[in-house]
């Protein structure tokens, strides 16, 4: 995140705060005291019962994209069929959890000939939204029945890009959109041994075998190359230290983008459970006046436009989310709020400057329409069946530490975390600690 980003989340943080202040019925002193204490409590509680969900979701997503390789990908996902969009729904499971990854490498798909169905509809939304780690807190935090709404709404929402770009966005427009892609120059080859994005074009690493040039983002990773093991099968690279190694490497790499925005959703959710109090969420979710289906769809919009106005993405949305859900935000207005983490401003803007304005703000329309429709549809079907839970079985008040499986997860966990740190550093050198951004 830029500079002025954190300006901005500064801003809202403070917005908070004076929120609480003009609206408390306790003495200010009082207030602060024990605001400050019920924030820091939801912080530290949502960071550790989710702390080993986290470390296990990395390392399963570092694993996947370090021993398969998406040189192919873009091939699967030429057409609009339910195929392709499979395909591309399948690659973005497996794919980075971080929002501007996402649309990072579906520009990519994109540019090297993927349709915009399955690379811009199926795979960043699923890379974002679908992934390991974002299921796992959301099972935590919330509870089964969000998981399956998450994941039943995303299939939704990735179904409702897709018509959207086949039958109603122009094919001039797409076409036009792709070409501002190319005119950027040559699309991005991953490097071999550490996984990340290098230019071919700007790299001053490279080397050829069998007719194959292989382009490395450093000097270390060119010298530490073995060509026999560039086409090793999964369960080799998963018995070999080399394997372990590129796993922690691409997990790294993930934590380095991510880090900052799992810190703010949990530092933000403390905030807005401390110092808000709870008249102001009974005033504003004050129930259905007009009917219950303009209720759940006015409160989806406004869950939407807190998930773009919040600035936080992908797996830091979920514990606002939570403190969203427990003071009367709807189920499936949650929803609304989660999907909406592609449109946050910096990523809108990094639309416009990939596909060029006019496709930026077609696509954030598209994304914001899709995330509120799917909220308000998931909320009456898991209404209808029986599935909704009661608010209060959200986990954002556990921060006793005891000895039981939370302890004995985050202690493994943590042992985990610190085996796979010292296997990044103990063979990296540092040229990999630049690559903590995704390359375009």
């Amino acid at each position: 995140m830029e500079k002025k980003e954190y300006a901005i989340l500064v801003a809202i943080a403070l917005v908070t705060i004076g929120i609480g202040v003009f609206t408390t019925s306790k003495p200010l002193g009082t207030f602060f005291v024990e605001s400050t204490k019920h924030a820091a409590t939801t912080t530290i509680a949502m960071a550790w019962i989710t702390w080993w969900a986290l470390v296990i979701g990395f390392a399963i997503a570092g694993g996947v994209e370090a021993w398969t390789s998406d040189e192919e990908v873009a091939d699967l996902l030429e057409g609009n069929g339910l195929r392709e969009i499979g395909y591309g729904s399948l690659f973005g499971f497996i794919s980075s959890s971080c929002s501007y990854s996402a649309i990072a490498t579906a520009k990519n798909l994109f540019k090297k000939g993927g349709s915009a169905a399955a690379t811009i509809g199926a795979f960043m939304f699923a890379s974002t939204n679908l992934v390991i780690e974002i299921g796992a807190v959301i099972w935590i935090l919330l509870g089964w029945q969000f998981l399956a709404a998450d994941i039943i709404g995303g299939f939704m929402l990735i179904g409702l890009m897709a018509f959207g770009f086949i039958y109603l966005v122009p094919d001039e427009v797409l076409e036009q959109a792709r070409q501002n892609v190319l005119d950027e120059g040559s699309p991005t080859v991953q490097d071999p041994v550490c996984g990340m994005d290098v230019n071919p074009e700007e790299t001053d690493y490279s080397t050829e075998h069998d007719g194959q040039t292989y382009y490395f983002c450093s000097q270390s990773c060119k010298e530490s190359f073995d060509p026999e093991e560039a086409n090793t099968t999964i369960r080799e690279q998963a018995t070999s230290l080399s394997g372990w190694k590129a796993l922690a490497d691409k997990q790294w790499k993930e934590w380095g983008m991510l880090w900052d925005e799992i810190a703010i959703g949990f530092i933000f959710a403390g905030l807005i459970a401390g110092f808000i109090p709870k008249q102001v969420w009974t005033s504003v979710f004050s129930g259905p006046i007009f009917g219950v289906p303009v209720y759940i769809f006015w409160t989806a919009v406004v869950g939407a436009v807190i998930g773009v106005v919040t600035f936080v993405c992908s797996v830091g949305n979920v514990p606002f989310g939570t403190v969203l859900w427990t003071n009367g935000l709807p189920f499936g207005s949650v929803l609304s709020y989660i999907y909406a983490d592609l449109i946050v401003p910096p990523i809108m803007d990094a639309y416009r400057e990939y596909y060029g304005t006019k496709f930026a703000a077609i696509l954030s329309g598209m994304i914001f329409v899709a995330a509120v429709f799917t909220g308000f549809v998931i909320h009456f079907l898991f209404l209808g069946a029986g599935l909704i839970p009661d608010p209060s079985t959200a986990k954002i008040a556990e921060v006793k530490i005891e000895m039981n499986y939370k302890m004995v997860l985050n202690v493994l966990a943590t042992g985990f975390f610190l085996f796979l740190y010292w296997l990044h550093r103990s063979e990296s050198t540092e040229d990999h600690g630049e690559h903590t951004q995704p390359a375009d």
